[in-house]
């Protein structure tokens, strides 16, 4: 299977650079997989797709700000961390610019000494181990020195920080958002679970590599790179019962269907457990754990797009995305979502 198989016009002014006032205005693109249809809606009307006795399995990680802009110690010359991995308490796998600067033994001053980061290592794709020194607590410094790391399709400056983050966010450790929980409110969760819907937490921490565009010409040589993620017993359970009564799983976005699909067995029952997993789905894939999927528009050849793909088909999905370009659809990060049952 080839990479260009996942290909798509895309005009520029149709990528997302700000979030809607209001998260639940987004438009919803529902895909019917057994009539082969498409819906226009807006996403406050996902309610009217869901039934009592289903489950809805969320992701609650939370993003860190983990751009920091510090000083290489010697010379003064800037240099740019983002924080993807934490190895252990002190120490951490970033995406370092420029890298040339950052070889084993350079020491990186942020806030005028605040924080300081020595590198250790060059690792694949030439991440740099950095080992942290400062005094007092690392995510308070985090929060005063860091700023949160946006994709970089999107230019704009993000006035509320919040709004790259779900309402429902809990757990620190992403370097991304993950974006298809951006458009549900408070209010709109309470509504859904007053129709009897339950809601399932799972978190997987959101690494750059999930959004690493795919450079191998065929997608089986793509190599992933592993996430962190969790899922407690209570979760695991409800989800199960679901399943056991009959209701539907309907993940929101990629990153939970990654995790739901990592911790199935092949009847689509779940288990409490963490880990990491480097799952790359694609078509041809069978899927064991969810029944539906909400999910936003994805980047052109990207692994989420293939997952989608494998979720429908890919020429229903590329069709859909025409749709979606044709009908003015917002793409990406601050983008409208799909729904797919």
């Amino acid at each position: 299977m080839r990479r260009e198989d996942f290909y798509y016009e895309l005009p520029e002014e149709l990528i997302a650079q700000d979030p809607l006032l209001h998260r639940s205005d987004s438009r919803l693109m529902v895909l019917n997989r057994n009539n082969n249809t498409i819906g226009h809606r807006h996403f406050y009307d996902i309610t009217e797709y869901l039934r009592a006795g289903d489950c809805l399995v969320i992701n609650d990680t939370k993003v860190i700000p983990a751009r920091l802009m510090g000083v290489k110690e010697e010379t003064g010359a800037s240099i740019e961390v983002l924080l993807l991995k934490r190895k252990d308490e002190f120490t951490w796998e970033t995406l370092v610019k420029p890298g040339k600067k950052a070889r084993p033994g350079a020491k990186i001053v942020f806030g005028e000494g605040l924080l300081v980061g020595e590198v250790l290592d060059v690792v694949e794709e030439g991440n740099r181990i950095i080992r942290f020194s400062y005094d007092g607590i690392f995510e308070e410094i985090l929060d005063a020195l860091g700023q949160m790391p946006l994709p970089p399709y999107i230019t704009h400056k993000l006035v509320d920080q919040n709004r790259y983050q779900t309402v429902y966010a809990k757990h620190d450790g992403s370097a991304a958002a993950p974006t298809a929980g951006l458009h549900f409110t408070e209010e709109l969760l309470a509504e859904i679970k007053k129709q009897g819907v339950h809601i399932a937490r799972i978190t997987l921490h959101v690494g750059l590599g999930t959004f690493r565009p795919v450079k191998e010409e065929n997608i089986l040589d793509h190599h992933m790179h592993s996430e962190f993620y969790m899922i407690g017993e209570a979760d695991a359970e409800r989800i199960n019962e679901t399943r056991r009564k009959g209701g539907r799983i309907i993940s929101v976005g990629t990153t939970s269907t990654r995790t739901l699909e990592t911790v199935a067995d092949e009847t689509g029952f779940v288990r409490p457990c963490s880990g990491w997993t480097d799952i790359f789905i694609y078509p041809g894939y069978t899927f064991k754990a969810i029944d539906g999927l909400i999910t936003n528009f994805h980047l052109p050849e990207s692994t989420l797009l293939m997952l989608v793909s494998a979720f429908y088909d890919r020429e229903h999905i590329l069709a859909a995305y025409q749709e979606a370009v044709k009908e003015r659809y917002r793409f990406f990060s601050f983008g409208d979502a799909m729904l797919i049952l």
